[in-house]
């Protein structure tokens, strides 16, 4: 079996196998995309050590839990911000079809 240092993707004969360090705890996980696998690990990882600095908590449950809450709170901001610039785009859309109607129907009015 072949070795990795820390987050480094390791393939074997059926799939790819990447072994990460999340928190200085080993993980051996399996995926399609072992670099997107590497960037995620790296970023939970980050989040940890961010959280366990702010709070100066070393149980590593409340520290997981922590992090978890904070990226979750990072996607639903993310998604917020997202669904409320669909609903600007549709509004707008609205106000230039009705603009783009008005115009066409003098249009067909006069011709």
């Amino acid at each position: 079996m072949a070795t990795a240092t820390k987050n480094q993707a390791v393939k074997d004969a059926q799939n790819a196998s990447v072994r990460v360090e999340i928190f200085d705890q080993a993980y051996n996980l399996r995926g399609t995309d072992p670099e997107y696998i590497l960037k995620l690990a790296e970023y939970v990882d980050s989040k940890m050590r961010a959280v366990a600095e702010a709070t100066n908590t070393i149980d590593t449950v409340r520290l997981a839990v922590l992090a978890a809450l904070n990226i979750a709170d990072e996607y639903h901001l993310l998604k917020r911000k997202q669904d409320s610039g669909a609903t600007d785009y549709q509004r707008r859309a609205h106000l230039l079809a009705d603009a783009l109607d008005k115009v066409l129907g003098d249009d067909r009015k006069a011709g």
